[in-house]
C-alpha cells in the first residue's frame, strides 16, 4: 500500500509475550485474592498498562496497588520473559525487509515500560533496527487506547500519521492507532492468548492477517 513509515506494537506483534506476562500477572492477582482464569485475565487486561487499571485492581483485591507490588510484578515478569519469550514467527525477516525498504522509517510504539520493550527486542536480536525509535506510552501523558504514543512516533519519524501503518494485535492498541489517524493492520496470531479476528475487525482494522510473512507485501 506504499506507506512512508511502519509503527509496530511490541507485545504480541514482535514478541510472543502476552501469555507469559499474563500468567505472571494472573498468579500475583490470585495471591491477593482475585481468582481469574487465563482467558478472563487476558480479556480484562490485554493491551493495557497495569497502572492504568489500578482502581479496578484495588476494588477487586481490597488492597492498594503499591509501587513495591508493581516493582515485584515487573521483576517477576522480566525474569519469565528472559527465560521464555520468543520472536513472533516470521517477524525478524519481515521487519528487516521493511526497515531496508523504508530506509529506517520504522518504530516500536508500545504501551509497556521502556525497560521491558528494550529487554525483549534485545533478546530477539531486533534492537538494532529500532534504536532511537522506541516509544513507551508510560512516558507520555496518556497510554493506549489514547493515540499519544503513535502520534509521538510519527512526529519523530517526520511522517504524517495518515501515511503510517500501525501493526497491532489488541483492540486497545487498534483504538490508539485509529485515533492517531493511521491505517491499522491487525495481526491475529494462532495462539490462545490472541484476540479474535472478529474483535480486531470490529475495532477498526483495515486488514487482519495471520502470518508475519505477509506483512511486507501489505505495507510496501
Amino acid at each position: 500500500m506504499g506507506f512512508e513509515a511502519v509503527l509496530f506494537d511490541c507485545d504480541g506483534v514482535l514478541v510472543d509475550s502476552e501469555g507469559i506476562t499474563n500468567e505472571v500477572f494472573r498468579l500475583m492477582l490470585r495471591d491477593r485474592g482475585w481468582e481469574l482464569d487465563e482467558a478472563e485475565c487476558l480479556r480484562i487486561f490485554a493491551g493495557k498498562a497495569v497502572r492504568d487499571e489500578a482502581a479496578l485492581i484495588e476494588q477487586r483485591t481490597g488492597q492498594p496497588l503499591t509501587e513495591d507490588w508493581l516493582a515485584e510484578f515487573r521483576n517477576r515478569r522480566n525474569a519469565a520473559l528472559l527465560e521464555q519469550v520468543q520472536a513472533v514467527p516470521g517477524v525478524q525477516p519481515a521487519v528487516r525487509r521493511i526497515h531496508q525498504r523504508l530506509e529506517g522509517r520504522i518504530a516500536c510504539a508500545s504501551g509497556a515500560d521502556r525497560l521491558k520493550v528494550e529487554l525483549m527486542l534485545r533478546h530477539i536480536a531486533l534492537i538494532d533496527l529500532f534504536e532511537g525509535r522506541i516509544f513507551s506510552g508510560q512516558e507520555l501523558a496518556r497510554s493506549k487506547p489514547h493515540p499519544d504514543v503513535y502520534l509521538e512516533a510519527a512526529r519523530v519519524l517526520r511522517v504524517a500519521p495518515a501515511r503510517c501503518a500501525v501493526i497491532e494485535d489488541t483492540v486497545v492498541g487498534e483504538r490508539a492507532g485509529v485515533a492517531a489517524g493511521a491505517t491499522v493492520l491487525a495481526y491475529a496470531a494462532p495462539s490462545p492468548a490472541a484476540q479474535s479476528p472478529e474483535a480486531l475487525r470490529a475495532a477498526g482494522a483495515h486488514r487482519v492477517f495471520t502470518d508475519m510473512a505477509q506483512l511486507p507485501e501489505l505495507v510496501l
